[in-house]
């Protein structure tokens, strides 16, 4: 069905109701009193979403294509909806543009949206209501079990925030996992026994995740992001993500049984060419909206109740939706707009370019960047212990580190993304998130996978040809930051390792650092 035309007569329209391409939930808060025969709802399809920061191509189709599927959805559901896509005449390219012109041919009343996930998103909406002397009511995103308020109430008065106490605040006040007032198993987190490696003989046979074939609206967002995007990274030959609310239930139900019971155990764990492993694939569904965090908690639960999955398992991924989903959207909503400026360790250094090529001799970087690139997507460890790692370690600036994780994966929406890259991975809100930097050689992702394995270099040399780089600058960042990290308290076993290191040794290794800091940028001159 085509969508509505430009030029068409309309009745008078009570309310526009704003629909953002992550808020496809038909019984989210901007439909509450929804009236078919007074309220319309607006969705647009504009370029400035795809180019403000590089996006990726998986990350754009997966957002056009889900943004097509809810809007069919609304029309079978007799909703009246005013829909621009990407291609059609007169599209003004940015979400204010297309407002603004669709406020000339509605002269609505008023205007209701759901709270956005994005500061730069809600500023640009309230301009245009501001200058069309329109209101602007702005609904609480029920897809959340706390609102920003109550994250604010439990910052204030707290001299730091951190993930732990909130989480069983949360748990408390839902019963999840919960005997009365005392924790599942007698403990609030099962980190322990959460973090092992597979082993010399790797994951085995892991069962595959819910992959689904393009439909005929797919297929042609497909066919349009290979054409106008052309020249964006990452391949788009792979796409299989859920893009609808039936897809999203079925990846859960098969995320629930064939694979949470493993997840616990090997969720930090890397394995060469392994894409997907054990972990749930599920937060793109759930940023979407497809997918309610209340229904997949319950979900999880139900399975420990069952005996189906362990709780160690449970609580592990109980904790991401409940506790970490909860905390970084807090962060963002309480902190913006400075927090999107941090820079706590004063990083300059530019983003390597193989970063958008996955061309480097370094395995695990190689592995993790060409499957983002392929399937935009990556896990969490491969994020935080390698891509950002190796970004925190050799000085590249957060902010570009921030755009290059909003630009390639098929989860991010800033008020998700900024906190995690910022913050927990390049430190640059200085401690506010994470209580330490998460700084590691190559020895650790030599414990954690079989990169290492196949690396032209050694994880256990700093210096000379074979040093990994990793590790070369695992120890120069703690010499370069040595007098900050002195403060935290965390950090005293690493620094006191540091202090072992003879004169000598640490000019060796500034000096191994600086060179291969050099190979990098003398790459990108050569581009």
């Amino acid at each position: 069905m085509k969508p509505t035309p430009q030029n068409a007569v309309q009745s008078p329209v009570r309310n526009l109701v704003l629909v953002l391409g992550d808020q496809l939930d038909a019984s989210a808060a901007a439909f509450d009193g929804f009236d078919s025969t007074q309220d319309r709802v607006w969705m647009a399809e504009v370029s400035e979403e795809s180019t403000h920061v590089w996006s990726s191509k998986q990350r754009i189709a997966v957002f056009l294509s889900a943004m097509r599927h809810f809007a069919e959805d609304l029309r079978k559901a007799e909703r009246p909806l005013h829909y621009v896509r990407l291609d059609d005449e007169g599209n003004t390219g940015t979400l204010a543009g297309e407002l603004q012109r669709a406020l000339k041919l509605f002269n609505p009343a008023g205007l209701v949206m759901t709270a956005p996930g994005d500061w730069r998103v809600l500023q640009s909406l309230r301009a245009v209501a501001k200058a069309a002397q329109l209101p602007l009511e702005i609904r609480d995103d029920r897809h959340f079990f706390t609102s920003v308020q109550d994250f604010a109430d439990h910052a204030k008065g707290r001299k730091q925030i951190r993930l732990e106490y909130w989480y069983r605040e949360l748990r408390l006040k839902t019963g999840v996992l919960m005997n009365g007032t005392e924790p599942e198993g007698g403990e609030w987190n099962f980190d322990a026994d959460n973090r092992e490696s597979f082993g010399p003989k790797g994951p085995g046979t892991v069962p595959m995740p819910s992959r689904f074939a393009p439909d005929a609206i797919t297929t042609q967002v497909m066919e349009l992001v290979n054409s106008r995007f052309a020249e964006h990274p990452g391949g788009i030959q792979t796409f299989g993500w859920p893009v609808t609310r039936d897809q999203a239930l079925v990846a859960l139900e098969s995320f629930v049984r064939e694979r949470l019971p493993q997840f616990g155990k090997y969720q930090d764990a890397l394995w060469e060419g392994e894409v997907w492993l054990y972990h749930s694939h599920l937060a793109c569904a759930l940023n979407l909206k497809l997918l309610n965090p209340r229904e997949v908690v319950q979900a999880a639960e139900a399975a420990y109740r069952q005996g189906k999955a362990p709780l160690s398992a449970v609580e592990g991924f109980i904790r991401q939706i409940l506790g970490w989903r909860e905390y970084v959207r807090g962060i963002y909503w309480t902190q913006m707009p400075g927090y999107l400026e941090g820079n706590a360790l004063d990083a300059r250094g530019a983003l390597p370019d193989f970063y958008w090529t996955g061309q480097t001799d370094m395995a695990c970087l190689r592995d993790a960047l060409q499957q983002t690139l392929q399937h935009g997507y990556a896990h969490h460890i491969q994020r935080l212990m390698v891509t950002g790692l190796y970004a925190l370690l050799s000085g590249v600036n957060p902010q570009q580190v921030h755009q290059w994780y909003l630009s390639v994966y098929v989860d991010a929406v800033e008020w998700v993304e900024l906190p995690n890259t910022l913050g927990m991975s390049q430190y640059g809100d200085g401690g506010l998130m994470a209580s330490k930097p998460y700084v590691a050689s190559g020895k650790y992702i030599q414990r954690m996978s079989n990169h290492c394995k196949g690396c032209c270099y050694d994880p256990a040399e700093a210096t000379g040809a074979k040093a990994c780089p990793f590790t070369t600058l695992y120890w120069d960042f703690l010499m370069r930051h040595e007098a900050l990290l002195a403060k935290n308290p965390r950090m005293g076993m690493q620094l006191k390792n540091l202090a072992r290191l003879t004169d000598s040794r640490r000019e060796a290794i500034q000096t191994r650092a600086a060179a291969h800091r050099a190979e990098i940028e003398k790459t990108r001159d050569a581009k």
